[in-house]
């Protein structure tokens, strides 16, 4: 499936090949490029890997850390630096700058592959998730499946509403 209104859709099975390098289906490739050719590959949840383009992620990330650094000038988090410190360990570990060779395929870098928890030689679920691609375990993907199905409509409700 294309994108739509900017938005990336799609679901595709691929294999994680030896090397764990990922073919991204090509539909979803020039969707996810069209406002840049550098990318991100962010832990999203057990099992789940997002790839978002560089730009959109980077402003993203400096709002939040410029949120968290004004509160840490007021005053606001002074017996919270635990808090931050985890924060600032989890931010540390969360993303990787990734880059797509020919054809999309895309290498799953050292500690993202623990994290999709999918072997070499095996399966992933691949997903336009509108704002970003999902590299799902599929264990995982059923499972978030499963779990959010019930409530589509209800979010679609809230969302579009």
């Amino acid at each position: 499936m294309p994108a739509s209104a900017d938005f990336i859709f799609g679901e595709f099975v691929r294999t994680l090949d030896d090397r764990f390098r990922l073919s991204i289906p090509q539909e979803l490739v020039d969707a996810l490029a069209v406002t840049s050719s550098e990318f991100v590959l962010v832990k999203e949840c057990a099992g789940c890997l997002s790839l978002w383009p560089a730009a959109g992620w980077q402003e993203k990330m400096d709002a939040a850390v410029e949120v968290v650094k004004a509160k840490i000038r007021s005053g606001k988090l002074d017996a919270r630096l635990g808090d931050v410190q985890s924060l600032g360990r989890l931010l540390s570990t969360r993303h990787k700058p990734v880059q797509l060779a020919g054809r999309g395929r895309l290498l799953i870098p050292e500690g993202f592959r623990e994290f999709l928890q999918v072997p070499a030689g095996s399966d992933c679920v691949v997903v336009g998730a509108a704002v970003c691609l999902e590299i799902w375990n599929p264990a995982a993907w059923r499972a978030h499946l499963e779990s959010q199905l019930p409530s589509f409509q209800q979010l679609f409700d809230q969302v579009a509403g």
